[in-house]
């Protein structure tokens, strides 16, 4: 593990750096548990709850370890776009179009946060082969209203796997032209059976956002909330990685 930083020395609340960040939905949970954060996304994010910096992720990034700046933080969390080669853009997917080429982000990422010298955690959903699975967070695990299998990656420290709990049913929605109903909404696109927006923002448990896009791209508080509380947990014991 590295060594604390000054703000951590200080006794102040470390500060956490949330790249793509989308609307917060990752730094919501770290907030909850104990992080001050600071955001960094390409578009103009008004919502999003705390500091942002409207830019490219990696450029942002780039600039704090050039500056020094980074030591500024404590942890780095990021969520970089996960179209190439995730499930929805190859295979058979291809043919409903969704198969162009897309930049794969996730190593750049990965090589920029190793230089930071910090712990961080990138984040994917299913389908992407790029990440370490170090941990997969299901929303059944929160009792939350939605399924959302997230994968993370981890450096710098170590994250136990909590055991998945089996699904209580169906994704509420159409499939192949049926209706099924069930404990869950599905939390992407729309039609089909799609939630509300205030369906989605009680399931996934955000409430600063209604922008459907937004929700539909977030990661449920829950998820960082657990994953923060069980990193500053090692942090507090002094665990190496």
């Amino acid at each position: 593990m590295t060594q604390p930083t000054d703000i951590q020395r200080d006794g102040v609340r470390p500060l956490l750096l949330d790249l793509f960040s989308c609307a917060g939905g990752a730094a919501m949970g770290y907030a909850r548990a104990g992080f001050r954060v600071h955001g960094c996304d390409i578009a103009h994010r008004p919502n999003y709850p705390f500091p942002h910096h409207q830019g490219d992720a990696l450029t942002h990034l780039t600039h704090l370890i050039t500056t020094g700046e980074i030591r500024r933080y404590a942890f780095v969390h990021a969520s970089p776009p996960c179209q190439d080669k995730c499930a929805l853009t190859v295979g058979t997917n291809r043919s409903q179009g969704w198969g162009r080429a897309h930049v794969d982000l996730v190593a750049p990422t990965r090589k920029l946060l190793d230089a930071t010298g910090l712990p961080y955690v990138i984040e994917q959903p299913n389908g992407r082969a790029e990440i370490r699975k170090d941990l997969t967070l299901c929303g059944e695990m929160f009792g939350l209203g939605v399924i959302r299998h997230r994968n993370f990656e981890v450096s710098g420290w170590t994250i136990e796997q909590p055991a998945h709990r089996p699904h209580r049913g169906r994704v509420r929605g159409y499939r192949h032209g049926r209706f099924y109903d069930g404990p869950y909404v599905a939390a992407y696109g729309n039609g089909g059976g799609k939630p509300s927006v205030p369906e989605l923002q009680a399931a996934m448990g955000i409430d600063w956002t209604d922008v459907r896009e937004e929700l539909t791209e977030a990661i449920p508080p829950a998820y960082t909330e657990w994953i923060d509380a069980a990193y500053l947990a090692t942090a507090a014991l002094g665990v190496a990685a």
